[in-house]
């Protein structure tokens, strides 16, 4: 077992100052452990306060695609805070950063920037509002697009409250959330095209914008089916509705075009976070010029004192100019890394007996504790054992194996063959200790 008596002193005087011990409800502790206080961390390693040391599936939730402390984003950014922080005014690298992401996604034509993601998405519905004049936006069941409460609905809500498969009802994420927000809302079913297509006809001239996850990565990591997405663009562009991808997790990490690209449908609008910057904070909106008219026209307000950030913008600008110049390169062995360790950790929990379902492509992988042979959308997701997830997940940390509590893992530039080899040979050790599967307490 991992020695934890700083990080347990650290969470004890946490608590008397920060409400629930943590700055974020997803870095909650999963198990009696205290939540991991990270000292430094490089590449693909963490080291904890205490000293351990874990190879990193979490990379932030995400945003490292080249691994912690990359050098080159390191410099930039260094070189950055020598000139300045923040101006309120424009400047080179913000431009440098559009036309990189103009250059790398299908959709982009006009981009403007944000700090986060949640603010992303806000932008994106309220640019499609006004430029359709329709109230309301559809989202998928089991799909996140940030904690605001205009958007925070049935992600994983409680199949006694989400009412029916193909007609589901709009659950609050959060006490403290008006319901009438859900009025702006219509929830449908993913990967369901006939549930979608009714949906549509009952709120015929209503809908401004149907918004996913294009790789649904907040339950589970469960692809669409061809013809669903198809069919959703077909129908969408046909109804005058804009289409939005929210690709805060697969943008510049599932191929450099994100996954607009890797599925080739291409949306009006995305919203892009996570991966942009290197692991500093920046998100995107981009899209057609068409679109983004309203923006261009000031019709449709869009404001942040931090949007262009110029110490994050050279984060971006060096994150991007990495994808566009290694990008014939960069993904191929990502994916074949991703493809060895699911494959690796399914082969040992077939011979140890263990139900274990493995997916995903690559540079995001997932592994369900249950024994269905696919996982389609959010109800199918609702079946996993999810207590198990925590248990194993709760058992790799202590081997030296840090991954999303929830099943996800991020691989990174810098996870190499040895990494894997080392994840696997602890999925080993997991798999024939019998105490892992036992309640937490």
């Amino acid at each position: 077992m991992r020695s934890l008596n700083e990080s347990a002193r650290l969470y004890d005087a946490a608590c008397k100052v920060i409400a629930g011990g943590v700055s974020s409800d997803i870095r909650r502790s999963t198990t009696s452990a205290p939540p991991l206080y990270i000292d430094h961390a490089s590449g693909s390693h963490l080291w904890d306060v205490d000293g351990n040391e874990y190879v990193d599936y979490v990379l932030g939730q995400g945003p490292l695609l080249f691994g912690h402390s990359h050098p080159r984003i390191v410099e930039a950014v260094t070189k950055q805070l020598a000139r300045g922080q923040v101006y309120s005014a424009q400047h080179a690298l913000e431009v440098e950063v559009a036309e990189l992401v103009c250059e790398l996604v299908p959709c982009a034509e006009l981009v403007r920037f944000n700090s986060v993601g949640s603010e992303a998405v806000q932008g994106a519905w309220r640019l499609a509002r006004g430029l359709t004049g329709r109230p309301k936006v559809l989202k998928f069941e089991g799909h996140y697009h940030g904690w605001y409460d205009s958007a925070l609905f049935s992600l994983h809500p409680s199949l006694d409250e989400a009412g029916p498969a193909d007609h589901p009802r709009a659950v609050l994420g959060s006490l403290g959330q008006l319901p009438s927000a859900a009025d702006g809302l219509v929830i449908a079913p993913w990967n369901d095209l006939a549930a979608f297509n009714r949906l549509l006809d009952e709120h015929a001239g209503e809908i401004a914008a149907v918004t996913m996850e294009p790789l649904l990565c907040n339950t589970g990591c469960i692809e669409p089916h061809a013809e669903f997405l198809r069919g959703v663009r077909e129908r969408t562009r046909r109804d005058g509705i804009v289409l939005i991808f929210d690709e805060v997790i697969t943008g510049f990490r599932l191929a450099p075009g994100g996954a607009q690209e890797w599925f080739g449908v291409v949306p009006d609008l995305a919203v892009f976070g996570k991966a942009i910057a290197g692991g500093l904070p920046l998100s995107c909106i981009a899209g057609t010029a068409e679109v983004m008219r309203p923006i261009v026209e000031g019709r449709v307000g869009h404001s942040g004192t931090f949007n262009s950030n110029p110490v994050v913008m050279a984060a971006a600008a060096a994150a991007l100019s990495m994808i566009a110049e290694q990008r014939d390169a960069l993904y191929d062995p990502l994916r074949e890394r991703g493809r060895r360790l699911v494959e690796g950790i399914a082969e040992r929990a077939k011979a140890a007996g263990v139900d274990i379902l493995t997916s995903g492509p690559g540079p995001i992988v997932q592994t369900y504790q249950t024994s269905r042979s696919a996982i389609d959308n959010y109800r199918d997701f609702a079946t996993v054992d999810r207590e198990r997830t925590l248990r194993f997940h709760a058992a790799l940390l202590d081997q030296g194996v840090n991954s999303v509590s929830r099943g996800l893992w991020f691989l990174s530039t810098a996870h190499d063959d040895a990494d894997i080899d080392r994840t696997l040979n602890a999925v080993e050790r997991v798999f024939d200790d019998p105490t892992w599967t036992r309640e937490l307490p």
